[in-house]
């Protein structure tokens, strides 16, 4: 099974840039963040002609929204409200063989990394808390899931252009970091992108729309990943972060990355 996952800000907008993905690419399953539709708008019957007939999703206007694409069945369908928000921020829904997968847009934060004059990097590191107290609560590391997202957190050295430049920037300060961690290590979950990458070598997901030749610069951030329960390793085949995204017509600041499961 592969499953992809992808903040393709705007889903209406990219919508061409999602059939690229899937003729190209063929994940099974396909997790979208920042959708920015809301329900009533969202398209459905585009999707559905990918090939992608099992659809679930929840979104606002012109911000935040997620969803779950799928070639294969969809059950168990949930929508959390995470630290008391009403953002769109998770759904989950569990896969063939029950694997329980996890779709979450974690906050971006903000520019200042002060919680008491910056309340968005209040809210995600809440945010992040909130997920490492719900899944340490409700879960065990037993169990087959699948995380996987935006985390808009850059947590390795390598995960960023530089490190020291970047310590005091949103998405790789220590108390980011640490609270990933944390999340991280509560149900050992592994990391799937330093499972096949090295820590050692630099990984990227995400460009910012201010670099004007993105590949020249390289000034990347890896800030979306797929994690998986330890009962999951041995199915973990592949991994790839699908940089030539980033120069497709009217990209998303960010690319697919996608990871394969081997079927028991």
């Amino acid at each position: 099974m592969r499953i992809a996952t992808w903040n393709i800000n705007s889903v209406r907008l990219r919508i061409s840039l999602l059939q690229k993905l899937a003729i190209e690419r063929q994940p099974d399953v396909i997790c979208l963040q920042e959708t920015k539709v809301q329900d009533s708008e969202f398209p459905l019957d585009a999707i559905k002609k990918l090939g992608y007939e099992h659809v679930v999703f929840r979104g606002e206007k012109s911000y935040n929204g997620v969803a779950i694409i799928s070639k294969v069945p969809l059950i168990g369908v949930e929508k959390q409200e995470i630290a008391n928000s009403n953002d769109c921020r998770h759904i989950s829904a569990i896969l063939p063989g029950d694997i329980e997968l996890h779709n979450f847009y974690i906050p971006a934060g903000g520019d200042e990394p002060d919680v008491s004059i910056n309340h968005k990097y209040k809210f995600k590191l809440e945010f992040v808390d909130y997920m490492d107290a719900w899944f340490g609560k409700n879960r065990k590391s037993s169990d087959k899931m699948i995380i996987l997202g935006d985390f808009n957190i850059a947590p390795m050295e390598h995960d960023v252009w530089s490190s020291k430049q970047l310590k005091n920037v949103v998405s790789h300060t220590e108390p980011e970091i640490s609270r990933l961690n944390f999340l991280k290590g509560g149900l050992n979950w592994i990391d799937v992108g330093r499972h096949f990458v090295p820590e050692r070598e630099k990984l990227y997901s995400w460009w910012s729309y201010r670099n004007k030749d993105w590949k020249k610069s390289n000034r990347g951030r890896r800030l979306d990943h797929i994690w998986a329960t330890p009962g999951l390793k041995a199915q973990i085949k592949a991994y790839s972060s699908i940089e030539s995204a980033r120069d497709w017509k009217q990209p998303s600041d960010h690319v697919p990355v996608i990871a394969d499961f081997i079927a028991e």
